[in-house]
């Protein structure tokens, strides 16, 4: 594997921060200063690009902040592949997720940190998350529970752990690691199904990451991510012999994917898909780091 800009340093940083790129466009930049402006410091960035072509990645080449580190071979291997990579790659004790548009509150890791060390037995915390537009706009907030009974409570109708959100012991990746091939756009899912019954999750308030919500959405994309996500639940409910669970996966399905069908008539009708219009409004932690 060829790779560049790989600098490790000697001493072992806490947090590894795991970002696989594939064509970042302009968001790129501002979800690396958004790990940048931490003020818990003791992490490593590992940029693992996907086989970009769109050029975005190139500017971080010269980055000057020695706890990046970009990882190129030039390939187009997908996401799973990408993070499983990471995960042997991790040089820290906590490994965090991150993806090329979001953008992270300052005091993401710091809060997830002391979280993880003064509850030993979590193995996966996640954020409360805003959703933001193209313009950087608020929103929204995403689906949100605290305690693994809540989180699991449900599990046909997945789990409420935004995946850009999670930190988590390197020790539980290493584990479970990401299905590959990995279903379409579920890897996430997939993998707290999986892991459920043996693990702990726990998500924490306040909203600790931006995620990036498209205004016109890909019918296609949500239909294929539809589509793999009630397979990944059939397979893992049959085999478990839950036939209640798999008739509620089909239901919760086909109910999304009318609700997907209408946010799609409403977007391309140029109306507001937005929950709560009222909330609309800049983000102020945003707005400091994009300065």
């Amino acid at each position: 594997m060829n790779t560049s800009h790989i600098s490790y340093r000697n001493d072992l940083p806490v947090v590894t921060v795991v970002m696989p790129v594939l064509n970042g466009g302009e968001y790129l930049q501002l979800a690396v200063q958004s790990i940048v402006a931490q003020t818990f410091r003791d992490w490593e960035l590992l940029i693992l690009d996907d086989g970009s072509t769109d050029g975005a990645i190139d500017a971080l080449l010269n980055h000057s902040d020695h706890r990046i580190n970009l990882i190129r071979d030039s390939e187009n291997k997908g996401l799973s592949a990408r993070l499983n990579q990471a995960i042997d790659m991790a040089r820290g004790r906590y490994l965090a997720r991150m993806d090329h548009d979001d953008v992270s509150h300052p005091d993401r890791l710091a809060q997830q940190v002391a979280f993880l060390e003064g509850h030993t037995d979590v193995d996966l915390v996640a954020t409360k998350c805003v959703t933001i537009n193209e313009m950087h706009r608020l929103l929204g907030t995403l689906p949100f529970a605290m305690l693994h009974q809540k989180i699991c409570s449900r599990p046909w109708m997945g789990f409420p752990m935004p995946h850009p959100s999670w930190m988590g012991r390197v020790s539980w990746f290493r584990r479970h690691y990401y299905q590959e091939p990995a279903p379409y756009c579920c890897e996430d899912n997939e993998l707290l199904l999986r892991a459920y019954k043996t693990s702990c999750y726990h998500a924490i308030e306040p909203a600790l990451l931006a995620y990036r919500v498209r205004t016109y959405p890909s019918w296609q994309k949500m239909w294929r991510t539809r589509k793999a996500m009630v397979a990944v639940q059939i397979s893992f409910f049959v085999e478990q012999g839950s036939i209640r669970f798999v008739a509620l996966s089909c239901l919760v399905a086909l109910l999304r994917v009318a609700r997907d069908l209408w946010w799609v008539t409403l977007s391309r009708a140029g109306l507001s898909t937005t929950e709560n219009d009222k909330v609309a409004g800049s983000v102020e932690w945003i707005e400091k780091i994009r300065l």
